[in-house]
């Protein structure tokens, strides 16, 4: 069945929309990472979609597409131990926060994948479910996040190779709890899992 494409932005024409998702808000290991994307007015692009829904490679591809043709986009990210301190949750939302004030451009309006977000600055946000599946603003958010993590999990995985994270990026699979289970927690392990 043929990919339906997604639509630009959820705003009205003429305000620039960041489109904000994070990843590893799941995970036993490693930071939640998030990115804000502004793209140019009613830009989609077939690769951008729920980045659950690529291939590593397209995913890839999908990160070239929006670095190349986005008008402004950032990252951002909250370590393990901030997560620790102020719940997952909140640390999904500061790490979106931190990627909107790294973009170079203002946006007038903001979209956020979910349903939970807190205000940033005076910027007018909208919350969407499944905002990674409507929305090209927010897939790229996704697409970028989750691939910047995943080469985050990659190039620790060579200094801890027995936890597997350049295969499961920190995610519990079996083997890495049992991982856990024989060597004990590193640094990069979150310690409570609150939300």
């Amino acid at each position: 069945m043929k990919q339906r494409p997604l639509l630009p932005t959820c705003r009205q024409a003429g305000i620039l929309e960041a489109g904000c998702d994070e990843a590893g808000r799941g995970c036993l290991a490693g930071p939640v990472v998030a990115a804000a994307v502004i793209l140019p007015d009613g830009f989609t692009h077939p690769l951008l979609r729920d980045s659950k829904k690529l291939t590593e490679a397209q995913r890839e591809q999908a990160r070239k597409v929006v670095e190349e043709n986005a008008i402004a986009w950032a990252i951002g990210s909250c370590s393990p131990q901030e997560i620790d301190q102020i719940n997952i949750l909140n640390a999904a939302i500061e790490a979106m926060h931190r990627a909107l004030r790294g973009l170079a451009i203002r946006p007038g309006a903001i979209v956020v994948d979910g349903n939970r977000f807190k205000p940033f600055d005076d910027i007018p946000h909208t919350t969407v479910v499944k905002g990674d599946n409507t929305y090209a603003n927010i897939a790229a958010a996704s697409i970028l996040a989750k691939t910047e993590r995943d080469h985050l999990m990659n190039s620790l995985a060579t200094d801890f190779p027995a936890y597997d994270w350049d295969q499961n990026k920190g995610y519990p699979t079996a083997a890495h709890r049992a991982a856990i289970a024989a060597h004990g927690l590193t640094a990069h392990h979150r310690l409570t899992f609150r939300h």
